[in-house]
């Protein structure tokens, strides 16, 4: 099963360690587009217009400044490093063994500068967004969808595509094919807040409850359990199945 998560805007990383090894990285065939990606954000984050080129707010510019040490900062677990209203609730860290084992194989964080990691994959705090134009680069989403494609319809395999990214990250790759009929984007309806914390616990339940689901009706089956759940099917070939998802 593959379970896809966004990013989170807040970031933390450890305060000693050695650097990161993108060699270590899940994902190998990213490598080149990491580190073009990579070359961009150090340029346009030594820029006077930094945070406007990056479309943040000038009180965050000391995390803009976080790109100018991607090299040298402690490396972190991506299960550290993100954070947030999501990451609170999908609470990684107090996982069983067995839950945290699938978790690492199953959920697959979406991220601008890195393509996509696994929650064992050691990197570093960083500012970019899936939808900034990057100065020298153009828009991020574009750079990443053609490489994602085979990455990631690869990490599918014949089980269900759990879709767990906001619209933002959804841009970097749409399901196509056999793997488009096994796509299913969870949605909840009601605030966004909401929306990220019901998703970390659909995301949490699924590790915890460890069966695999080939279709999205197996799925939704496997959700229900936990919550309440309304399955639609895709509008059309080539769209996705909607759960729309309620927590208690």
């Amino acid at each position: 099963m593959l379970i896809l998560l966004p990013p989170s805007e807040s970031k933390a990383n450890r305060r000693r360690g050695k650097p990161v090894d993108p060699a270590t990285w899940s994902f190998p065939e990213l490598t080149e587009t990491r580190a073009l990606v990579a070359k961009h954000l150090r340029e346009v984050s030594q820029s006077p217009t930094a945070t406007t080129d990056l479309g943040v707010s000038p009180g965050l510019a000391d995390e803009v400044a976080r790109n100018l040490e991607l090299d040298v900062a402690p490396a972190t677990p991506a299960a550290e490093v993100y954070t947030g209203v999501l990451y609170d609730a999908l609470g990684l860290s107090t996982l069983d063994s067995a839950a945290r084992r699938r978790a690492n194989q199953w959920l697959v964080i979406v991220s601008a500068l890195h393509g996509a990691v696994r929650p064992k994959d050691r990197i570093t705090a960083y500012r970019l967004s899936m939808d900034v134009n990057l100065p020298g680069l153009g828009p991020v989403a574009a750079a990443w969808r053609p490489v994602l494609a085979d990455v990631l319809t690869s990490a599918a395999g014949r089980e269900v595509v759990v879709d767990c990214r906001s619209s933002t990250y959804a841009a970097a790759w749409t399901p196509t094919g056999d793997v488009a009929s096994r796509w299913v984007q969870v949605r909840v309806p009601g605030a966004s807040h909401m929306a990220k914390h019901t998703r970390g616990l659909v995301a949490r339940h699924l590790c915890l409850r460890g069966e695999r689901a080939r279709t999205p009706e197996k799925l939704a089956t496997i959700v229900a359990e936990a919550f309440d759940v309304a399955l639609t099917p895709p509008a059309r070939p080539g769209k996705a199945w909607v759960l729309d998802v309620r927590a208690d």
